[in-house]
């Protein structure tokens, strides 16, 4: 297998999971403020199922949450349900997150409506 690395892709909004060159997988978000201070909401992780069940998932999830809490100001949003569940399991994330909330929704409703 090439070598994989994990990068981040602020102008696609995702992290990206590449080998050979290929994004093989991503966790997307979208950058909200209608909370008072900068939010990312994480809302789909997704590996190319040919590379399924070999720890990409894990390792994308990872590098994406830390270097959300690097920036220092940023929450996180829990839409996605991939990132929650590895919150749940790596409580050391917990203090930089809140749950989703409907203005949450509706303003990722509008976003991925508008891009359609």
């Amino acid at each position: 297998m090439h070598d994989v690395t994990i990068r981040h892709n602020p102008e696609w909004q995702r992290f990206e999971v590449l080998t050979g060159g290929n994004v093989i997988g991503k966790a997307v978000y979208k950058e909200y403020d209608g909370g008072g201070s900068p939010q990312r909401i994480f809302y789909h992780t997704v590996i190319n199922e040919e590379y399924g069940g070999q720890g990409f998932a894990g390792k994308l999830a990872k590098v994406a949450l830390d270097e959300t809490v690097g920036e220092g100001s940023t929450t996180i949003v829990l839409a996605c349900p991939y990132i929650k569940k590895y919150v749940r399991k790596h409580p050391e994330y917990a203090a930089a997150t809140v749950a989703v909330r409907s203005a949450h929704l509706e303003f990722l409703n509008a976003a991925l409506s508008a891009r359609a």
